[in-house]
């Protein structure tokens, strides 16, 4: 028996149609891009109907969102019970490395969603909750690794090269995801070392 206040769990049948408008919007997104796909495409790819896209959704803005918000959580169970480095039992600064290649490999597959969600409106990005979580994470691992660094400005520092509009820009200079990641390795292995 449902619970007051609790969501109603989802049916069987609207996870799979779910999941299904994912998966074909993810695809459609990558391939196309974003503002180049319609909501009739990606219903069309997932074999379901469009009046199901647009009552689950709304409109392509809001099928972004939860494109997005499905693929941070999918990030964020593997930092809590995932597999280690990027799970529980690796070092502390092996976990940030592991993190900020997760997170990097995440912004790059979806720059055009990030840059949607982190510039809505000023400052947008710092009021994100995936953005809170990602900076406690960090700065906890900090704290391990380094107890003398002010763990929250390291945090945010670790952050700040993960800016969906500072990637892409560095993307349409001609910086390959490779280099991305040796940069950005190198700038936290720098602040992290003893």
């Amino acid at each position: 028996m449902p619970v007051v206040g609790e969501p109603r769990p989802e049916r069987a049948d609207a996870r799979r149609n779910r999941l299904r408008v994912l998966e074909a919007a993810d695809r459609l997104f990558t391939e196309h891009g974003v503002k180049n796909v319609s909501l009739d495409a990606i219903a069309a790819e997932a074999g379901v109907g469009k009046g199901t896209v647009f009552r689950r959704f709304g409109d392509r803005a809001g099928l972004a969102v939860a494109l997005l918000d499905e693929r941070e959580q999918e990030l964020q169970a593997k930092m809590i019970n995932g597999p280690s480095p990027l799970g529980p039992g690796a070092p502390p600064v092996v976990r940030v490395m592991a993190f900020l290649e997760a997170y990097l490999e995440l912004l790059d597959r979806h720059v055009e969603l990030f840059m949607d969600s982190e510039n809505a409106s000023d400052g947008a990005r710092y009021r994100i909750g995936s953005y809170h979580l990602w900076h406690r994470h960090l700065a906890l691992l900090i704290e391990a690794a380094r107890p003398e660094l002010d763990a929250d400005y390291t945090a945010h520092v670790l952050l700040a090269p993960l800016a969906a509009d500072l990637h892409n820009a560095l993307r349409g200079q001609g910086f390959d995801l490779d280099r991305l990641k040796a940069g950005l390795t190198a700038v936290a292995s720098a602040l992290l070392s003893a």
